[in-house]
Parts: C-alpha cells; sequence; structure tokens
C-alpha cells in the first residue's frame, strides 16, 4: 500500500468523503455486456472488495454497486449490475472507477495511500516551506512527490532517505531536501 493505486486523483462529494481513483473501464468482453478493465489496486482484482462504485464518465457520475469480476489473461473482466449486453456496456468505455477512502484498508504502518499524501505541507528538517504535495507519479524506481510552492519541486519518495517524516496530524511531511533543488 506504499502504492496501492496509482495516479490516484481525489475528489469531495457533498458529504465530504473523499474519493480515490483506483480503476478505469478500458473496452468490452464478449456480447454478454461484460467490461474490461484496468486496475490500479494490488492485486489487481481486489478492485472488486471496494464498493460501491462511482463511474464518473464525461456525461456525469453513476453509483453502482454489485460489481463482479474475474482476471482474465493480462486483464480483468466485469460484470456491472443492470448490464446485460454488449451495446449497454459500450456506454461505460472510458469511465473512471472510484471508491470512497473509507472503503480501503488501514495502510500498514511505513505504508501510504497517495491519495492520503495529497495536500499535505512539505517541510524540510530545517524547517523551510516548500510547498503542498499536488499529486504522485510512478517512475519505476520509486514514487515521487510533485510539491507545488512558488515553483514546482519532484521528490522522491523515499523513506528515511529522502522523507524522514509524514505527520497526519499536523498535515506535514518532513523531507531533507535542499530548498534550492
Amino acid at each position: 500500500m506504499g502504492r496501492s493505486t496509482q495516479d490516484e486523483p481525489t475528489r469531495e462529494s457533498a458529504a465530504d468523503e473523499k474519493w480515490v481513483l483506483v480503476g478505469k473501464i478500458v473496452g468490452l468482453s464478449g456480447v454478454r455486456g461484460e467490461v474490461k478493465l484496468e486496475s490500479y489496486t494490488e492485486p489487481r482484482t481486489r478492485i472488486f472488495g471496494y464498493q460501491p462504485w462511482l463511474l464518473k464518465t464525461a456525461s456525469g457520475e453513476t453509483e453502482i454497486s454489485g460489481c463482479r469480476g474475474r482476471a482474465q489473461g493480462k486483464g480483468i473482466v466485469a460484470t456491472l449490475p443492470e448490464v446485460a449486453d454488449r451495446d449497454a456496456a459500450a456506454r461505460w468505455i472510458g469511465s473512471e472507477i472510484w471508491v470512497r477512502r473509507s472503503a480501503l484498508p488501514s495502510a500498514k504502518q511505513g505504508e501510504y495511500y497517495w491519495a492520503d499524501l495529497e495536500g499535505l505541507e512539505v517541510v524540510t528538517v530545517e524547517g523551510a516551506k516548500l510547498g503542498r504535495v499536488s499529486h504522485l507519479v510512478a517512475t519505476g524506481a520509486n514514487d515521487v512527490l510533485v510539491v507545488q510552492g512558488e515553483r514546482e519541486r519532484l521528490i522522491p519518495f523515499v523513506l528515511d532517505d529522502y522523507v524522514k517524516e509524514v505527520d497526519f496530524g499536523s498535515g506535514r511531511i518532513t523531507v531533507d531536501w535542499d530548498p534550492q533543488f
């Protein structure tokens, strides 16, 4: 869960519940209305354990429950409730799949959800304010904090080396980072 989801933008509902992007509908499978998913969860089929889903399209949002699915080859295939044929499923291609942050399990000690880090203030060990985490980026080697302040900074999210402390109580991440860099 150091990175349980990729590129996790968040949104707030009317009740100020944080939502997390966990996947996307990317295509159709067969003629019975199944869809292909891209899942940002680890393992990828864990996406079915987090419900309800908020399907977000260019034309609006729909909350659904009861989605089922399975791994199929290198992908994932899902059945959406009340979608019985290929034509009905086609309208959901491109939809983002969001879940409530509260539906996700607690992160283990020393591991963090990207959505929980976004918005935190970033300061150096000397107390210099660098800005706030706008989002994170996966680079393959490690995740990177994108910090927006008087300018944008990219700080590797490497605990102990660069990231010295994550304090949710104070809303702050302390980093060992040269403010001039």
